[in-house]
């Protein structure tokens, strides 16, 4: 009877997943296999020659340029977000209110916080304007359309999907165990990483996670920031999509990159897995 009822009650939600996840993910798949027609679109024979094409040394330096920037943005964001999201648990009167500053940016569109990057960091920008102001510089410095502008907008833009995992498995932390390790003669750094860091492991697995997937497949903080010399992965799909109309290879890209992330996925869990064995 309960098996009934779990297949009833579970029946709406695959047929969801069925119609909006799987069918699609075939069709790309499919389109992956198809030839780029002569002006655009897909037409028969089936082939492989649009995975071939990522082994070309420009595609694969994209990929790898988009390896690099998520790893680097994701170890930023767990250097950031770390101290931040313990100062927070420990904060016992004001808890709520840093919870709300952190959850802030979300209140305004990620495009406009994107934009009001671009005003920081552009030549007569912000940045470079009190810079010039204070004697300290004579020609603006090139802060914009660079990898270093993308790292920084992608960690303004993910560093709370860093913080608040992080705050969750900090604040589960008994109280007790650093107040025993203090007794037993523990020094700050000893109690920081042999009991705090392990112990909040799943929650920085959590958050690496959270931030990393994002990052892998940015395309509007690259093509913004980044200008067209920091093309992603994410803007390579694009492009493919929309301006060179290459569907066989925009799909195969995008599968790439999802089987990428997938990978990274079954990597984190099997070590989780591995760890709790």
């Amino acid at each position: 009877m309960w098996t009934k009822v779990r297949f009833w009650t579970l029946a709406p939600s695959r047929l969801l997943m069925g119609l909006l996840f799987a069918a699609p993910l075939c069709i790309v798949a499919a389109y992956s296999l198809l030839t780029r027609g002569a002006y655009g679109g897909q037409s028969p024979p089936w082939t492989f020659e649009s995975y071939a094409r990522l082994l070309d040394p420009l595609y694969a330096a994209i990929l790898f340029r988009s390896l690099w920037i998520a790893a680097l943005s994701t170890a930023l964001c767990l250097l950031l977000g770390f101290p931040l999201a313990l100062f927070i648990s420990r904060s016992a009167k004001r808890k709520n209110l840093y919870l709300q500053l952190v959850m802030l940016p979300f209140w305004t569109s990620f495009l406009v916080r994107t934009y009001a990057w671009m005003f920081l960091l552009r030549d007569t920008g912000l940045i470079n304007t009190i810079l010039q102001s204070l004697g300290l510089i004579r020609e603006p410095l090139p802060l914009l359309y660079n990898e270093w502008a993308v790292v920084v907008g992608l960690v303004y833009g993910y560093l709370p999907f860093m913080v608040l995992p992080l705050f969750a498995t900090l604040e589960r932390i008994d109280p007790n165990l650093l107040e025993a390790a203090a007794d037993l003669g523990a020094r700050d750094t000893d109690t920081l990483f042999r009991i705090i860091v392990p112990l909040a492991m799943p929650g920085i697995v959590a958050g690496c996670v959270l931030v990393f997937i994002p990052c892998l497949g940015a395309y509007l903080t690259p093509d913004l920031l980044g200008g067209g010399k920091s093309m992603m992965a994410g803007n390579l799909v694009q492009n493919q999509f929309t301006n060179a109309r290459d569907w066989p290879f925009g799909s195969a890209a995008s599968l790439t990159l999802m089987a990428m992330v997938m990978l990274a996925l079954a990597w984190l869990a099997r070590r989780q897995k591995g760890d709790l064995l």
